[in-house]
Order: structure tokens, then C-alpha cells, then sequence
């Protein structure tokens, strides 16, 4: 079974409250096993370049089944992906996307956050994962 609507605000809601907690402004959003926005939050104040960002941060995670961080590392110059972020209408190649799991360890979705810096959006990320794994 894939990700719920349930279970992606669950995510939603989390990294939202770990994102005020840390007194930063995120765009967040999840997406279901298809890649298909689940559910979004666009905390007051964030910025609206990073909405499109934590879309594709998102699907980017669901699309290869790893963290956007990770694939940025194997899509640098030499690397044996290099480019592949202009690839599925523009991918997104920095952390922030994190692939959701379930119980089996089957890929049920993808949580992306943009806004802050890398490491923040990962953090953030990272509680939306933790409220529903």
C-alpha cells in the first residue's frame, strides 16, 4: 500500500513543527509512490522560490529512491551522473529530499523541504520521515 493522505499530513505536520521549533520558514511537501503531490505546506512568510524546490526536492527523492543530497554527490563533474539534474523537467540534486519507507522497506513516497539552508531543509525533512517511518 502506498502513502495516505493521513500519513503525508502526519509528515506535513512534523516537519512543520520541528521547522518552528528551529524558527525557520519552509515550503514542505510530500509526494506518493507515483511522485503525485500528496500534501503542502507553505509555512507564512517562506519563500515562494522554494515552493517549486520542496516539489522537486520531493519528487527527485522518489524518482531514484535516495536522498537528493546523496544524488547531488554522484551528479557532480566526473561523476557518473553528472547533468542528470536536467533530466524529468529539472531534478534537484542538494539535500532536503528524503524518500519515505514503510515497515517492509518499500519506497511509499518522498518529503521535500526548501527554505533555509541544506542542512536545515534536511533536518526538517528528517522529522517529517521520523513522524510516519
Amino acid at each position: 500500500m502506498g502513502m495516505t493522505l493521513e500519513q503525508a499530513q502526519q509528515a506535513v505536520q512534523a516537519a512543520k513543527e520541528k521547522a518552528q521549533e528551529l524558527n525557520l520558514k519552509m515550503n514542505i511537501a510530500v509526494v506518493d509512490a507515483g511522485a503525485n503531490l500528496t500534501a503542502f505546506a507553505r509555512m507564512d512568510g517562506a519563500w515562494l522560490g522554494s515552493v517549486d524546490i520542496s516539489i522537486r526536492k520531493a519528487r527527485t527523492a522518489r524518482f531514484f529512491d535516495m536522498p537528493t543530497g546523496d544524488l547531488g554527490k554522484a551528479s557532480q563533474p566526473g561523476g557518473s551522473l553528472y547533468n542528470i539534474e536536467h533530466s524529468n523537467g529539472g531534478l534537484i540534486t542538494f539535500p532536503g529530499g528524503i524518500p519515505v519507507t514503510d515497515g517492509k522497506g518499500e519506497v511509499i513516497g518522498a518529503i521535500g523541504v526548501s527554505g533555509s539552508t541544506v542542512e536545515n531543509d534536511q533536518t526538517v525533512a528528517g522529522a517529517g520521515v521520523k513522524a510516519i517511518s
